[in-house]
């Protein structure tokens, strides 16, 4: 173990320090991945210099999420408290089903969920979990839905059920393969349109379920989104609360991307009513910036989550009360120790502190957006209140713009669609960069056009 460790602290370093030098990985295409890097595996051992220098390769030439040219994906940054917890948690390797094989890990995790309850505005009666990532806690929302809508189904199956759920257009991919996963059915998923600012369209989610409870269906789930993942939009939960309630549907309130406003007192108003939904998800791995995956279920009732999830085994089971085997309220059995990253960025810098993270991303934005305003070459197709900035540079086709930028390793940016326009979308969501860092994304940006643009023409190039 000394000697890996000594290999890994080699390694980490030598990154760190490319990472300055170079923030953009070379480009390595698929085409060309098992030449260039000595990946490929064997019978026999290899000798340690060998060794060390694939596994050093390898890392280098890895997409770098960290640095200042990472604006790909709703993820990204490197907070080093809670990569001090990652870290912690693999050595350890404890799994979180049972106190027995957790411990004091166990508490580690129930603090942060009761925590997070308290800031909802839910009381003693309310729960939740991790999972492996926000499609997961969507999953599991639904299978809840599925089980209060009608409790026979965790028995009986899906026999002559005729549930329908109900999300807006642009809401995660994961809503229709949960519904396939879940014996619902894709087909009975409703896509609900949205307005000119990305929020599911109330009206239209009402004609929907009163059209289905007349043709004899029966309305399981309103999934709302807490940060679209192109717009960054959050739909409306305080009237979609009260329609949910007459009909008597379980809501729940996706917020994968952005729902860590939570901690924020500026931003919080963002998920208004919050308190009033059944189920509410967020990832610590997005706007919190722990390391991935780090994905929170939050219930307001947690016998939901033992109705649907609890199943005896007594050669697990064997010690401490119910609440203290976090089996009993998981989707997986075997389950690594993922609040404790969190944990420790939370206890190291406070409820306060993570609120300025989130507060950050929101100011990078806003120097984002200011700067697209100034600058008649842009063409923004954002909103406000959003870490997604979206825009077009002289009318340059932004999927053409963007894997340019890719392959010539200038920058990670990822683009988007919304209402038939195509766009770029930069997330601010790294809170360990500056304005600086943002300014210099443009100026990145300009200059690879301008530098294509002087050697050929657009047309070609673009």
């Amino acid at each position: 173990m000394d000697n890996s460790l000594i290999i890994f602290n080699e390694i980490a370093n030598k990154l760190l320090a490319d990472e300055e030098q170079n923030p953009v990985s070379e480009f390595i295409s698929s085409d060309e991945l098992f030449d260039q890097l000595d990946i490929d595996l064997s019978d026999n051992p290899i000798d340690e210099e060998r060794f060390k220098k694939a596994l050093e390769d390898l890392v280098l030439k890895t997409p770098k999420t960290a640095t200042r040219a990472f604006f790909n994906q709703l993820f990204g940054g490197r907070n080093s408290k809670a990569v001090l917890g990652d870290l912690l948690a693999v050595m350890l390797n404890n799994s979180m089903y049972t106190y027995k094989a957790a411990g004091p890990q166990v508490g580690v995790e129930k603090v942060v969920i009761a925590k997070v309850c308290e800031i909802i505005g839910w009381n003693g009666n309310s729960g939740g979990t991790f999972a492996t990532g926000g499609s997961m806690t969507n999953f599991m929302a639904m299978l809840m839905a599925r089980d209060y809508a009608n409790p026979s189904i965790r028995d009986e199956g899906m026999v002559n059920q005729h549930l329908t759920i109900y999300t807006s257009i642009e809401s995660h991919y994961s809503m229709p393969k949960n519904a396939s996963f879940s014996g619902i059915g894709r087909n009975n998923v409703r896509n609900i349109g949205t307005d000119n600012l990305g929020r599911i369209d109330v009206q239209e989610l009402k004609l929907k379920i009163e059209e289905d409870i007349a043709l004899g269906k029966k309305p399981a789930l309103v999934n709302l989104t807490a940060g679209t993942t192109v717009l960054g939009a959050f739909d409306p939960i305080e009237e979609i609360a009260l329609l949910c309630k007459e009909y008597n549907i379980w809501l729940h309130v996706d917020g994968a991307y952005c729902g860590s406003v939570i901690f924020s007192n500026k931003y919080k108003h963002l998920l208004k009513g919050l308190e009033k939904v059944d189920s509410f998800s967020f990832n610590a791995h997005k706007m919190i910036g722990t390391p991935l995956t780090c994905s929170l279920i939050m219930v307001k009732n947690k016998e939901n989550l033992y109705d649907s999830f609890t199943n005896e085994a007594s050669y697990l089971y064997q010690t401490d009360r119910d609440e203290f085997n976090l089996g009993k309220t998981s989707l997986q059995c075997g389950r690594r120790n993922d609040a404790l990253k969190f944990w420790t960025l939370w206890k190291s810098v406070g409820t306060k502190g993570l609120e300025k993270i989130v507060n950050k991303q929101f100011e990078l934005a806003d120097v984002a957006r200011n700067y697209i305003k100034n600058n008649d070459d842009y063409t923004s197709y954002g909103i406000e209140n959003s870490i997604s900035i979206c825009f077009n540079y002289k009318g340059i086709p932004a999927q053409k713009l963007c894997t340019e930028l890719y392959k010539e390793s200038k920058l990670l940016v990822g683009y988007g669609l919304f209402q038939e326009n195509e766009f770029i979308r930069l997330v601010t969501i790294n809170a360990q960069n500056n304005p600086e860092d943002i300014i210099s994304f443009f100026k990145t940006l300009e200059g690879f056009v301008e530098y294509h643009m002087n050697q050929i023409s657009v047309a070609a190039e673009f």
